[in-house]
């Protein structure tokens, strides 16, 4: 890889490219470092990844809700996590390919209006199967924005920031689902629940707006633009199982697979739980929700800054423990110990939150940039679909042990990404092209 510093072609500011480098040190060295393109990119991928967060969620704030309307067992409701994240790993495949042969805005784009589209249309579902179906499809845009808009940042982004960087990205997820939370609060608390879930479902018109900004200001990074045209191998999925890539490609994958188990065990399950075993109002769960919500905020940001320090496998690693630990001390603690329910879940936002602050930057740095998006998407979003069967697990294992208890599943999940770290190698200081 070439370590050459990029061109003045990155930035549309007329001084010398070293002027935006000068001043990258500080709090938000980062974000200068990035330039004025740079900028862009990062408030297009920002909310983007925001948005597709709070279209996320509004079914797992709504589940309770749509169990009582269509007469659903948990098995069933849990059944709608896991269609929705086996089918984006299909779609992430897919738009990560597409960023690689159409350029990473326009792939970024696609995902945005598909994943909009559909969870509107799940507004309008008049039973269980039709759901089934739009929240699928959903799936399609959901599982490829992160992956197009982790890449478009991160060839941006130095080599010096690029951890951090990413991890104020991630921390859009935390953003959007507050929002979701906020929303959820206010619809369900003035509208029956029979047509609360229906209004959840319709605000996911908002990304649509998004997209019209994105078509006016944000542009791929031109460096990485012209290597990757250059390349008779850009979105190939035969290149990424090679033999130079096929390890990465492996391992990679289970990597995705433990922590998205463990993480979408817990943002599928957590509001039931604490609605249906902790006995807690719409307004009530909403505030312990704040205390989850906010603590993933900041562990994002950290984890992004640690993952620069500590380097990317030492940052997982330390998450990847701390989060196990988290998990079977919020499913254990003793009825009637809400309050402490209410502390704990500030560390167990933090730090389910902080371990993937790398992943932006880490999937990035592990492959070339013809086919960087194929092997992010793909890697990524087949993590997603093995990771999406924790959650029907505890769905099922919830009619005899209590959702509290089959929530401890999620916890083998972060066993999963410990070991599979073995595999992959450190790159941080790792300079894209």
């Amino acid at each position: 890889m070439s370590t050459t510093p990029p061109p003045q072609a990155l930035t549309d500011d007329p001084r010398p490219a070293t002027t935006e480098r000068t001043s990258d040190d500080g709090a938000f060295g980062w974000l200068r470092a990035l330039g004025p393109r740079g900028r862009r990119a990062f408030a297009g991928a920002f909310g983007g990844y925001a948005l597709d967060s709070y279209d996320y969620f509004t079914l797992p704030l709504s589940m309770v809700a749509l169990s009582a309307y269509f007469g659903l067992n948990s098995g069933q409701t849990g059944l709608f996590t896991t269609v929705t994240l086996v089918v984006s790993a299909v779609g992430g495949a897919l738009a990560g390919v597409l960023a690689d042969r159409i350029g990473r805005v326009k792939a970024l784009m696609v995902t945005v209006i598909t994943y909009a589209v559909f969870t509107v249309a799940c507004g309008f579902a008049p039973n269980y199967e039709t759901l089934l179906v739009f929240r699928a499809l959903q799936g399609l845009g959901f599982g490829g924005e992160w992956a197009v808009g982790a890449i478009l940042v991160a060839e941006y982004a130095s080599a010096k920031h690029r951890g951090r960087t990413l991890g104020a990205i991630q921390s859009s997820w935390a953003v959007g689902w507050g929002l979701a939370a906020i929303v959820y609060t206010f619809v369900f608390s003035i509208a029956g629940d029979y047509l609360a879930w229906r209004i959840m479902f319709w605000t996911g018109a908002l990304p649509a707006l998004l997209v019209i900004w994105l078509r006016r200001s944000v542009h791929d990074a031109p460096e990485a633009a012209a290597a990757r045209e250059q390349s008779a191998e850009k979105g190939s999925f035969k290149a990424i199982f090679k033999p130079g890539l096929l390890r990465v490609t492996v391992f990679a994958g289970l990597l995705s697979t433990g922590v998205q188990g463990g993480y979408y065990t817990l943002a599928t399950w957590v509001p039931t739980y604490l609605k249906s075993e902790r006995e807690l109002s719409v307004v009530g769960t909403g505030g312990y929700l704040a205390f989850l919500i906010s603590g993933a905020f900041i562990g994002y940001l950290t984890g992004g800054y640690l993952t620069d320090k500590l380097g990317r496998r030492r940052n997982i690693w330390l998450f990847a423990l701390l989060s196990a630990i988290c998990i079977l001390a919020y499913a254990n603690i003793p009825s009637g110990a809400n309050t402490l329910l209410l502390v704990l879940g500030f560390p167990l936002g933090f730090c389910m939150s902080a371990i993937f602050s790398g992943f932006g930057s880490y999937l990035s740095e592990l492959y070339p940039t013809a086919v960087r998006g194929t092997g992010q998407g793909f890697t990524y979003n087949t993590g997603r679909a093995v990771g999406a069967v924790f959650p029907t697990t505890v769905g099922f294992l919830a009619d005899s042990w209590g959702v509290g208890g089959a929530l401890v599943f999620g916890a083998i999940g972060y066993g999963i990404a410990a070991l599979a770290l073995l595999g992959l190698p450190e790159t941080r200081g790792k300079e894209l092209t």
